[in-house]
């Protein structure tokens, strides 16, 4: 039955929890508070993502950081899905907790005006654990997606649940080090694409892989809506054969449901970040996409 295999899975996951010490269970279970000033990260300013001291699941970025000065770690923006709220048991403040497990992390408050995001997220240092920037790769995926305009493709993928970064650039091309002109003016190979972080204890692959196949339309050659080029080719590429198998199960999807899909499927090569002039591109614009919106192909 369905609600057996929910149950299990539910099993198999509170198995892969960190044992805690007497100390962290304090805060993450019984919900109670560290001493200001006193937590490991209160200062931290390395870069790299934050996670869930109990179930490693991947909570804040370090670009998100900032020092408010109230003794424990701040963070104006978390990743998406990563945090949940619910009003405390004080029936004021509102309690933030880990989305995947439960754990307590902390409060969070707004309209204090400390960041541009008018948002503080107050986490003890104990709910969490800290994975550098060269290690990423040992405990999250990638995926790297093409799609037309890399600021249309970043904007929705950065907002799914369980990414952590999308990251505007080029790939699939020769030329070391390209550059924005150069890729438009033709010749290099590249092609502009999306590199995606992201949590699988959050999200999947095929998830993440839909909601490509959705925001762009993946039957058009060489072109997205109004930009025209070999620059703007969809494509998909795979960093192993299990992406392989996922990609060219939702193409053949979209092919039975009668689209002419022209998305390519290519081996991941390596991915050059791009300008910081293209990256949060409409975020910081303050702007939505243009020739991207969100379309239901999938059942």
């Amino acid at each position: 039955m369905a609600w057996a295999a929910v149950a299990l899975a539910e099993v198999n996951m509170k198995a892969q929890w960190r044992t805690l010490t007497a100390d962290e269970a304090r805060v993450i279970v019984d919900k109670g508070t560290e001493r200001p000033f006193s937590g490991a990260f209160e200062k931290h300013t390395a870069s790299g993502v934050y996670t869930c001291r109990r179930c490693a699941a991947a909570l804040y970025r370090s670009e998100d950081k900032f020092d408010a000065g109230c003794g424990w770690p701040s963070f104006d923006a978390e990743v998406p899905g990563a945090v949940r709220r619910q009003t405390d048991a004080d029936g004021h403040r509102t309690e933030i907790l880990c989305a995947t497990c439960g754990g307590h992390l902390g409060h969070v408050f707004s309209g204090e005006r400390l960041t541009r995001r008018n948002t503080r997220h107050c986490v003890n240092s104990v709910s969490m654990d800290f994975v550098p920037e060269d290690a990423l790769d040992t405990s999250f995926a990638r995926a790297v997606f093409a799609g037309g305009c890399f600021w249309g493709v970043e904007y929705y993928l950065q907002q799914a649940f369980g990414v952590i970064r999308a990251v505007s650039g080029y790939t699939g091309g020769a030329k070391e080090f390209p550059t924005y002109r150069q890729v438009c003016e033709g010749g290099t190979g590249h092609i502009e694409a999306v590199e995606v972080l992201f949590d699988p204890r959050q999200t999947s692959y095929e998830t993440l892989a839909k909601l490509f196949f959705e925001i762009h339309d993946p039957t058009q050659v060489d072109r997205q809506g109004p930009d025209i080029g070999e620059q703007y080719r969809s494509a998909v590429f795979y960093r192993d054969d299990a992406q392989k198998a996922v990609a060219e199960k939702l193409i053949a999807q979209l092919k039975a449901k009668g689209f002419n899909v022209a998305t390519r499927l290519e081996p991941a090569a390596r991915f050059w970040p791009a300008e910081p002039e293209h990256q949060d591109y409409y975020f910081v614009k303050g702007k939505t996409p243009y020739c991207h919106a969100p379309v239901k192909r999938f059942d």
